[in-house]
């Protein structure tokens, strides 16, 4: 007979849910996992994974047309074969799909195959017919696309679903929203061979990144081809014989555009529905549940952990707050997670990474408190790794307090900027101050040096600027 009484129960096998459920499990709970459709959630199936999977495609491809710069003959011809992208893309998610089940069964997690709801104290009722019993409760249903009356996701219109898993390329596309999941989709599809059109409704692309760096990538992606148009929404849609016609509303000015198929990328909801919640004391802002700095909801013994539990909607955020979660109710010391020390990536073409504080944000809070900001900035085209890649086009940014010296911000533009940011994660977590990283030794070529040339920069220090 299967169990149904466990110190905990995690809604959701996402990136948050299933490693809370290892944690606990690590701690000696008795730990069930409750996921009504793939182990690894939307990040690992039809997120964060696969669209890495095809944008290290669309990677492989520009190399290939660019070889001869780097003396490599006969890759010039190089043609994408999307049949053969998607397939590799599924197939990467499936083989970590598989290695999430066995982390569940290695670290003896039960799994249900099902959906939950709420059902009193300490319990929760799947729709198999099973109730479990548990002392604690994680809710971690994360989120889903953002749904748009002006453009209804059908066979041309399509969510990120549709767009991970299209059948031919299209001669033209229009991406709405120029966040992190739309710039991504849209540097996709560019190398592939579409004609992309990328909107958004703020005056920059990136609209959370800093001012500076969401510049030069509107730059970078203009000179790929893409056309970017801000202060721009969709009013109204039709179908035609062969794609879709939008209407473009740009600061009141109205124009028409047909392209074969519009991707919208316009946000995300958190998945709190049918949930049960409305019995609870859980509270409700903006489709996402209200949580404490140890993710506790105002309901006793329930939780709520990733995506479902506000911004930042980031997967390593979700793991981070899992294992916070976890560890808390388990009577382990843990500090509250901090939004300014959790970095952010954008996968696009060139990447856009960022740690802390914007510059503007940096200089509002340095007059509100009465002190001073200093900004350090180095270029790609100063390092010699940079050079030697062909990759010398970028900027690293660093905002410190002028009088402690903590870093207050780091923000990178550049097709290694994913990799790059850890390194000021790491010296945020510290608390270590420019001092402590001026005095870090760097290693030789690398584009990491950039790093530290920023901060001295900032300093008035930079030696090969």
């Amino acid at each position: 007979m299967t169990k149904n009484v466990f110190d905990l129960v995690v809604v959701g096998g996402g990136p948050g849910g299933y490693v809370a459920a290892i944690r606990g499990a690590q701690l000696g709970m008795s730990v069930a996992l409750v996921e009504r459709a793939e182990l690894g959630g939307i990040c690992l199936n039809w997120g964060c994974i696969p669209t890495k999977a095809l944008l290290h495609s669309a990677t492989v491809l520009r190399a290939c047309q660019e070889a001869s710069h780097y003396g490599v003959t006969g890759a010039g011809e190089a043609r994408p074969d999307l049949a053969a992208m998607v397939a590799r893309s599924r197939k990467v998610a499936g083989r970590l799909g598989l290695g999430v089940a066995h982390l569940m069964k290695k670290n003896g997690v039960t799994v249900f195959a099902a959906s939950a709801t709420l059902a009193g104290a300490g319990k929760l009722a799947l729709d198999n017919g099973t109730t479990l019993s548990a002392k604690h409760i994680i809710l971690a249903t994360g989120a889903r696309a953002r749904e748009l009356p002006a453009l209804p996701v059908g066979e041309r219109i399509w969510a990120y679903r549709q767009a991970l898993m299209p059948t031919e390329i299209p001669k033209s596309l229009l991406v709405v929203g120029a966040g992190a999941i739309g710039a991504e989709f849209a540097s996709f599809y560019r190398a592939i061979g579409s004609d992309v059109t990328l909107i958004d409704m703020t005056p920059e692309i990136l609209p959370q990144e800093d001012a500076e760096i969401s510049q030069l990538a509107r730059k970078a992606f203009e000179k790929q081809g893409i056309r970017v148009l801000t202060q721009c929404a969709v009013t109204a849609s039709a179908l035609t014989a062969t794609g879709v016609k939008v209407t473009l509303d740009q600061q009141g000015k109205k124009t028409e555009l047909e392209v074969d198929r519009v991707i919208v990328a316009a946000g995300i909801v958190g998945n709190v529905e049918n949930l049960g919640l409305e019995k609870t004391r859980v509270k409700i802002e903006k489709t996402h549940i209200v949580t404490d700095g140890l993710c506790r909801t105002a309901e006793p013994g329930v939780y709520a952990i990733g995506d479902v539990a506000g911004a930042p909607w980031l997967a390593h955020k979700a793991s981070h707050e899992g294992v916070l979660c976890v560890e808390a109710m388990a009577g382990k010391p843990v500090h509250a997670i901090d939004p300014l020390r959790i970095p952010a990536c954008t996968y696009s073409y060139p990447q856009v990474a960022s740690i802390g504080m914007t510059e503007a944000r940096a200089r509002e809070h340095a007059k509100a408190n009465g002190g001073e900001i200093r900004v350090g900035k180095f270029t790609f085209a100063g390092n010699g790794k940079a050079i030697a890649m062909g990759e010398d086009q970028g900027l690293v940014k660093t905002v410190f307090d002028a009088t402690s010296g903590e870093l207050l911000g780091a923000h990178i533009i550049h097709p290694e900027a994913s990799e790059l940011i850890t390194g000021y994660g790491v010296a945020a977590s510290l608390e270590a101050t420019e001092e402590d990283l001026m005095h870090t030794v760097f290693a030789h070529p690398t584009l990491s040096e950039t790093l530290h040339e920023s901060v001295l920069s900032a300093f008035g220090r930079a030696l090969h600027a």
